[in-house]
């Protein structure tokens, strides 16, 4: 079993589901309301606990009702929370409206995610017994620095999510193997609204480039090779809060047991297109049964030169 520590934040999502996203200004009627445990990293530990990796979850929770609802859910995901600190006051919130069309507008409130600032000994030691190192941008800056510095000191790969999107500093992309942005994130990092020149032009800081397109697929870029496209899986998305997370998590697990990327890539589409198709963040992910069970039966995932 692959073994995947993450550094990230733990928020509940508090949903909204709407005909249309409000302009501002604006009020709509809301269809339903749901509070679903999320935050990136969790998110993020959740899909790959259930896509078949050995997980564990470093962050924080606060000591409101939220904070114990949290940890349940990690620890009924099988997600090893022994070094998911507990700090007083409110954990974080996702403030979050979706669409019928499946599309969605997020606020983030920190809460005990923000006094994640650096790593314990206990922290680095965990990190040092993993394959993989999962990392996105809802912790303190310092903390996710220090923990790619670590991971790189220790061999372990980092992963890193960029967002929410913002500049990143160069050591913090000197110490990624893997940078998984968006086309927004992607476009945001290099200011080249073009996913392909965009991938290129991230290449100059780090050796390999995910860059994810939603219904499109994703786009694989390398230092040495033509970037190549695999595309995702046809299917009605009814909720794409997670997607990308899920992808992630699926991707990590995937690589962990030594998969060509293209290979690994396509299995983690299939896990976000599964994903997509329920409500929810962490409650849509599917389980290693279900991811291998649709791969390849869900479309066309031959890669392509873009």
């Amino acid at each position: 079993m692959t073994g995947i520590v993450v550094l990230g934040s733990t928020n509940m999502d508090l949903v909204a589901y709407v005909p249309r996203a409000p302009a501002l200004g604006e009020t709509v009627t809301g269809r339903s309301f749901r509070t679903v445990p999320g935050g990136k990293g969790a998110n993020q530990a959740v899909a790959a606990a259930r896509a078949g990796g050995g997980v564990s979850m470093i962050g924080a929770v606060g000591t409101d009702d939220f904070g114990a609802r949290l940890r349940s859910a990690l620890d009924h995901a099988s997600v090893d929370t022994d070094l998911l600190r507990t700090v007083e006051g409110a954990s974080g919130t996702a403030h979050i409206v979706v669409d019928d069309r499946g599309g969605n507008a997020i606020v983030v409130v920190p809460g005990a995610n923000g006094t994640v600032t650096a790593l314990t000994h206990g922290d680095e030691a965990l990190i040092g017994t993993a394959d993989t190192l999962l990392l996105q941008l809802e912790l303190p800056l310092s903390v996710v620095m220090e923990g790619a510095a670590t991971a790189r000191r220790l061999g372990v790969r980092t992963v890193l999510t960029p967002a929410p999107a913002r500049p990143l500093p160069a050591g913090l992309l000197a110490a990624t193997d893997l940078l998984v942005p968006n086309e927004h994130e992607a476009a945001a990092l290099t200011g080249r609204a073009d996913p392909r020149e965009a991938a290129l032009a991230l290449l100059r800081d780090v050796p390999e480039v995910v860059v994810t397109l939603g219904a499109s697929g994703s786009l694989h870029a390398a230092r040495g090779a033509e970037p190549v496209l695999v595309p995702a899986p046809r299917v009605r998305a009814v909720d794409t809060t997670g997607a990308g997370d899920t992808l992630v998590g699926a991707l990590a697990v995937a690589l962990g047991e030594g998969r060509p990327l293209p290979e690994a890539l396509a299995w983690a589409q299939t896990a976000a297109a599964l994903s997509v198709q329920r409500e929810g963040a962490s409650t849509s992910m599917p389980f290693r049964t279900e991811i291998d069970a649709a791969f390849g039966a869900l479309g066309d995932t031959e890669p392509d030169r873009p």
